[in-house]
């Protein structure tokens, strides 16, 4: 099953690095992204420092008398991957936004289309971003249920609708279900099989990482004599570099995979539009479409 999918699937990634491709400066912003990811990172483990030592090495019975303690522990974590979500969402709305005004005005594609879409994500859409990222943090951290995926990938496609017309995130939500629903296409929602590869790469990444971080860890002991526990130095700082490495990576991936999920929302919006702006492009997708959803229209 999974090897009939990938033509449309390298056809859709296709468009979408061409679309990236006219818009570099999308590419530029993902960095700096990057950087602002990186910078947190920093902070917030310098933060897990303190906090860690004041739990765990100030308190003679951590885990019974200061509950308190590792409550701010947890709020820690959640405040970690809840800011990852708001500065990756917040490039993907830039992204859908970019892609969007080269898919219905190409002539518009650009630095200025970037910058534009970057202003709108940081200023009247933030808060849906901020929001939306709030709920896919949530379904993320109870998708136990096999259904919970279909609805995460609900909510990702919503941030696109959020880029390109700047609903508010609930509007956006109900608006792409509605599209998909109206053109058929509830089962491609589903079609995760780039993000997949994204995720793999990203979890690469992080592996070499966290095996640099245990290096680090175990080659410069005297760094953390007065740890929580020195004797795990090695362990903590893979532990960190995996998750460092898995969020930086999967925050520059997320430059393409927006641009794909605003692919498949603009083809089922606008296929007129984009079979005059890029005849070549649309003909590929067409073709490879038919192939792999005969029973969908395009």
């Amino acid at each position: 099953a999974v090897w009939s999918r990938i033509p449309f699937a390298s056809v859709n990634l296709l468009t979408a690095t061409s679309a990236i491709k006219k818009n570099l400066c999308s590419v530029i912003v993902a960095y700096g992204f990057i950087v602002l990811a990186f910078g947190w990172s920093l902070l917030w483990t310098i933060a897990l420092a303190g906090i860690s030592n004041k739990v765990i090495v100030e308190s003679d019975t951590p885990f019974d008398q200061n509950q308190l303690g590792w409550g701010y522990l947890f709020l820690l974590f959640l405040s970690y991957f809840f800011t990852h979500q708001v500065i990756q969402n917040t490039l993907h709305a830039t992204v859908a936004g970019t892609v969007g005004t080269w898919w219905f005005s190409p002539a518009d594609s650009g630095c200025g289309a970037v910058l534009g879409s970057l202003c709108r994500s940081l200023t009247t859409s933030f808060g849906s971003i901020c929001f939306g990222s709030l709920l896919v943090a949530l379904v993320q951290a109870t998708r136990a249920l096999a259904n919970s995926a279909r609805d995460n990938d609900n909510q990702i496609l919503a941030f696109v609708y959020v880029g390109l017309y700047g609903y508010s995130y609930l509007e956006a939500g109900r608006n792409v279900i509605t599209l998909f629903k109206n053109r058929g296409w509830e089962a491609i929602i589903a079609d995760d099989l780039i993000s997949n590869v994204f995720f793999f790469l990203s979890v690469c990444v992080g592996l070499v990482c966290s095996a640099i971080g245990y290096g680090f860890g175990v080659g410069q002991e005297e760094w953390f004599v007065n740890a929580p526990y020195p004797e795990q130095a090695g362990a903590t700082c893979a532990a960190l570099g995996f998750v460092v490495g898995l969020v930086l990576t999967s925050i520059l991936m997320s430059t393409i995979a927006s641009a794909v999920n605003t692919v498949i929302v603009c083809f089922a919006e606008g296929p007129a539009e984009f079979e005059v702006n890029h005849p070549e492009l649309s003909a590929k997708m067409r073709e490879t479409w038919l192939q792999f959803y005969p029973d969908c229209g395009c």
